[in-house]
């Protein structure tokens, strides 16, 4: 089950530990993006994680393209206006705001839940 989280709180224990929240964060986000998407092919969020320390980062800008492409999806699955999510999460991740990408990627997870908990109250979450 997808639970929110809130991004103040997110980013503050990020800071706090040194990024060690954050490594948490970023599986945490790849997880909760593959489930609210419907997308049983999606990398897991320790694949996109080791992935990412392996390449030095470089698997880092597909995987912010891909969350902002998914999270596009979620919202279109639901009938919901998108844009080019991945385009701006991409830019984001490349002048170096990573962070930011992780609370954008909350926010909307975030209202995902909201939308899916008013229109299917029984189980609380969209099922393709």
């Amino acid at each position: 089950m997808v639970e929110k989280r809130d991004v103040a709180i997110a980013v503050i224990l990020t800071i706090v530990t040194f990024g060690i929240y954050g490594l948490y964060w970023f599986i945490v986000l790849t997880d909760d993006t593959k489930r609210v998407c419907s997308d049983p092919y999606a990398t897991s969020g320790g694949t996109a994680l080791v992935l990412t320390i392996i390449t030095c980062g470089l698997y880092g800008l597909y995987w912010a393209y891909k969350q902002g492409e998914r999270i596009d999806n979620a919202n279109a699955m639901r009938g919901k206006m998108t844009g080019s999510t991945g385009i701006l999460y991409l830019i984001l991740w490349l002048i170096g705001l990573g962070i930011v990408v992780y609370g954008l990627t909350q926010d909307s997870i975030n209202k995902i839940i909201d939308m899916d908990r008013y229109n299917y109250p029984q189980d609380g979450y969209y099922q393709r």
